[in-house]
């Protein structure tokens, strides 16, 4: 029997556990943040709020790209961690639906399979009727 080569990196996380804690690490303290100014005009401050992103997260876990991260949840073991990570991260742009500036928030749910149409189905039978003149 002919041996198989193996192809690409080797895993880095053995096991769920593993990948749960990195995610978690990244939650903690791997997050960038950013400055927002904050206010009335007579009263502004400026605060720093973290910005989690997919592509942070996955870069950060050692990654090397988005589809890698999201290739590791076809892996029945890690499939629940990475669907719990993706969620942490949605809930951030919907809270962000909340604000004033929601362009950002609204396009990255969308490509997280968000949708703003209302799809009305009718189904059943009926009967149309043309009546036409002459």
């Amino acid at each position: 029997m002919a041996k198989r080569n193996k192809r690409g990196q080797p895993p880095k996380y053995k096991t769920a556990k593993e990948l749960i804690d990195a995610v978690h690490d990244y939650f903690v303290k791997g997050v960038p943040k950013r400055k927002v100014v904050i206010g009335p005009s007579n009263n502004r401050t400026t605060v720093l709020i973290p910005v989690p992103t997919i592509t942070g997260l996955a870069l950060y876990l050692g990654f090397c790209s988005r589809q890698s991260f999201y290739d590791l949840e076809k892996r029945k073991e890690f499939s629940y961690a990475i669907k719990r990570a993706r969620s942490f991260i949605e809930c951030e742009y919907e809270e962000q639906l909340q604000t004033n500036n929601v362009a950002g928030a609204i396009f990255a749910l969308k490509n997280m399979g968000w949708v703003d149409k209302i799809d009305n189905q009718v189904t059943g039978d009926f009967t149309v009727t043309v009546k036409r003149d002459g």
